[in-house]
């Protein structure tokens, strides 16, 4: 049996049901998840969490298919132990969440928000062109590289990269100039973030990476809101440290209404949406459902 506990792309559900008996947990067919707990085989995740006591419950489970790149929603130290594998779908959305790491840049640069809802005037909105200037990726997997393509091949910005998993010459295959985060922080006129949620990124921008930034310098993070650390980040841009930020992930999801990022004119907050276009959404629940069938089909 496999559960879906969230809605995604109809051909994904199709497939499925083509040789596996499908339930799942919204519409007029919903199951709720207790009900079939020791029946489940597979499971494909899109953004609900699974944590150990649910997993506790599924003593058939030998597959968690991610529809995205994070695991951060499954306690994967428990799946493990359990022998159950948890699989991604690394490059169905690369395309959809750099365009929207780029549009956020763009956004922010030239007041585009700002100036459509009045939150600014127009004598107030003198942007800035990203042409000839420098990009900064933390992190240099598939979705930075396609930013740093788009950066360069667009804009004809200088890419710098930062991704202490990779060697310079790797970097430099990518298309980037390798370099320190310092070195990054101190020359980029953009900082776009790529990494994921682990105990050595969280926090990885605050304060004092803020303070070390040119003070028109632009955040944007499309990867997992812990990495920024969105305290530091409202007072940096308070304190003048910054130019911006485009965020479209945040600590909490969604981003309270209250928080001290909100209502700011060079502030471009979306609901975690960068991998949310026609094109991507089903190409992820395709890839997941892909890994299901490679796994537990007859």
């Amino acid at each position: 049996m496999i559960w879906i506990p969230r809605e995604i792309h109809v051909d994904a559900v199709a497939d499925l049901e083509t040789w596996a008996d499908v339930r799942r947990g919204w519409g007029a067919e919903a199951v709720a998840e207790d009900a079939i707990a020791p029946l489940v085989e597979g499971i494909l995740l899109r953004t609900a969490r699974l944590d150990a006591p649910q997993l506790e419950r599924m003593p058939r489970l030998r597959l968690i298919a991610r529809h995205g790149v994070g695991t951060d929603t499954v306690d994967t130290v428990f799946a493990r132990e359990r022998g159950i594998r948890v699989t991604i779908t690394p490059e169905a959305n690369v395309l959809s969440v750099a365009e929207h790491a780029v549009a956020l840049l763009m956004a922010v640069r030239r007041g585009i928000v700002a100036a459509a809802t009045g939150a600014a005037s127009r004598a107030e909105l003198i942007g800035g062109e990203l042409s000839g200037s420098t990009l900064g990726l933390i992190g240099f997997g598939r979705i930075a590289r396609r930013v740093a393509r788009i950066g360069q091949g667009g804009f004809g910005m200088r890419v710098r990269a930062y991704d202490p998993g990779l060697s310079d010459d790797e970097v430099r295959a990518g298309g980037a100039e390798p370099c320190s985060l310092d070195d990054l922080l101190d020359e980029a006129d953009a900082v776009s973030v790529h990494v994921p949620l682990v105990s050595t990124t969280r926090g990885l921008l605050g304060a004092e990476q803020f303070r070390r930034m040119p003070s028109h310098a632009i955040v944007v993070n499309t990867s997992r809101g812990g990495v920024v650390d969105e305290d530091a980040l409202a007072e940096a841009l308070d304190a003048g440290e910054l130019g911006g930020a485009g965020l479209d992930v945040s600590e909490i999801e969604p981003m309270p209404d209250d928080h001290p990022l909100r209502g700011r004119a060079n502030v471009v907050i979306t609901p975690h949406i960068g991998g949310q276009t026609r094109e991507a959404m089903r190409r992820v629940a395709m890839e997941a459902a892909a890994s299901l069938r490679s796994e537990l089909a007859p």
